[in-house]
């Protein structure tokens, strides 16, 4: 099977070659990480089977965040811990889109205009959400950013879980099971509180006028009563742009993968050439340290105690029992492997750690 590191080690080198100092560091990082994963020069551990004295060699994994090897698993420790943001309410997802004129910006200002982009969504929200027609209080927020189609387009947007009601001085406010805020409304908002937050950089000048002028992607959903709606979240935050099961093909420079197409959700193919398929893939790297998951409002650190009252309060309503849960999303990643020993593939029986291999040092690609 073909895999990501597959092409990274065929065409990476000419790509860095092409395009050297241009290449951001974040970039050059996770060519690197994709390259060593599971291999020598990361150092890893034998395996024994006292049975049948079978050998086997596993080598580390990488651990970077968009190794496409590396994140299986992870997804379902994170939804273990989010079960305190669980309340017994209906929950919508909102969905904030960048529009296409403003991405040329954000691919060369990623922290910046993601960074602008949770907190503009964000404030918009909850400034809609105090009006008494629709909520009247303060929403919990989750915020999970995405920023890649599923033909590895550049598609930055960020998805908000947020439950259907509010905390108002007097109490829990419950929304509407069917309706949270009106997405036209927040559309305009979210479009004002972006605009204002872009004129205090120096990236405003940079952004057509008419970007001020037209409507922005705003969409918003129930999905049940929250619990799927973090599993259909949880893959959003550990999936890498693709994974190695999609890639069908390396033939000749030219890179062959499929995506399910989201208007007639129909299996189709992509190619594109090694270049063109790793600018697309790296373009989904987000800098370093940056966190893609952001909690506001009464989900925020400091309103844990608020929280914690809101969910001793709803505990004794009565519950819903809605039926319009998203239902969660296997992860993509391959990150099986682990410091224990598998299975003897010649006979069955358990291997045992045998030695540990140090890493191997090799040249940069």
């Amino acid at each position: 099977m073909t895999e990501v590191a597959d092409i990274f080690r065929q065409h990476a080198a000419a790509y860095q070659h092409k395009y050297g100092d241009r290449i951001l560091l974040s970039h050059k990082k996770a060519i690197r990480a994709i390259l060593q994963c599971r291999t020598e020069a990361l150092g890893g551990h034998v395996c024994t089977c006292s049975a049948c004295a079978q050998v086997q060699y596993r080598y580390h994994s990488c651990r970077n965040r968009h190794c496409p090897k590396c994140q299986s698993g992870r997804g379902q420790e994170w939804l273990e811990t989010q079960r305190d943001f669980l309340l017994g309410v209906p929950y919508f997802l909102l969905t904030f889109t960048l529009p296409q004129e403003l991405r040329k910006v954000a691919r060369s200002n990623q922290k910046a205009i993601y960074s602008l982009l949770f907190r503009a969504a964000a404030q918009a929200t909850q400034r809609l959400a105090q009006d008494p027609r629709f909520v009247g209080g303060q929403l919990g927020m989750i915020g999970v950013l995405h920023t890649w189609g599923r033909n590895l387009s550049y598609h930055p947007h960020v998805h908000y879980l947020v439950p259907a009601g509010g905390l108002a001085p007097e109490g829990w406010r419950p929304a509407r099971r069917k309706f949270l805020l009106p997405v036209k409304a927040l559309s305009n908002i979210y479009r004002a509180k972006f605009r204002d937050g872009l004129r205090k950089c120096d990236l405003f000048n940079e952004v057509p006028e008419q970007v001020w002028q037209q409507k922005w992607v705003v969409h918003c959903k129930p999905v049940g009563d929250g619990l799927g709606a973090l599993k259909y979240l949880a893959p959003y935050i550990f999936r890498v742009a693709i994974s190695n099961r999609r890639v069908v093909r390396l033939e000749d420079g030219q890179v062959t993968f499929r995506y399910k197409d989201t208007a007639s959700g129909k299996t189709r193919h992509c190619t594109l050439s090694a270049e063109a398929f790793i600018r697309r893939f790296l373009q989904h790297v987000l800098p370093k340290g940056f966190v893609k998951v952001r909690y506001y409002g009464l989900f925020s650190p400091g309103k844990r105690r608020e929280l914690s009252r809101v969910r001793a309060q709803l505990d004794n309503l009565p519950q819903d029992n809605p039926s319009e849960a998203v239902s969660g999303e296997e992860l993509e990643g391959e990150d099986k492997a682990s410091q224990s020993c598998p299975q003897c593939p010649a006979c069955g029986h358990e291997m045992a750690l045998s030695g540990l291999l140090d890493p191997v040092q090799c040249r940069p690609p």
